[in-house]
């Protein structure tokens, strides 16, 4: 299970970036309209980056379990498999 190790670090990474993303959202939406100094924008801009960025690793590390499932199965095997063999004459 080594060889696919990182797919699931990817996998993790997602899972914590998303309850990271909605803490830095309700951050956010407390933070715009109390703070006057605040940056005009900045929550628009902040919210869609952490939102899409925690989407997008989590969906990568599911892919990427499918992709690593997928090479467990098709490693070292072979492309068939002899249930048995025929005695055939001349020693074949």
């Amino acid at each position: 299970m080594g060889a696919v190790a990182p797919l699931g670090v990817i996998s993790a990474l997602g899972l914590l970036a998303s309850p990271f993303a909605v803490s830095v959202s309700v951050w956010v939406l407390t933070v715009a309209p109390t703070n006057p100094s605040a940056v005009p924008g900045w929550a628009s801009t902040v919210l869609p980056i952490t939102f899409i960025g925690s989407i997008q690793i989590l969906s990568l590390g599911v892919i990427g379990a499918y992709v690593g499932k997928i090479y467990l199965e098709t490693k070292r095997r072979p492309r068939f498999i002899v249930d048995r063999t025929l005695g055939l004459p001349g020693g074949g």
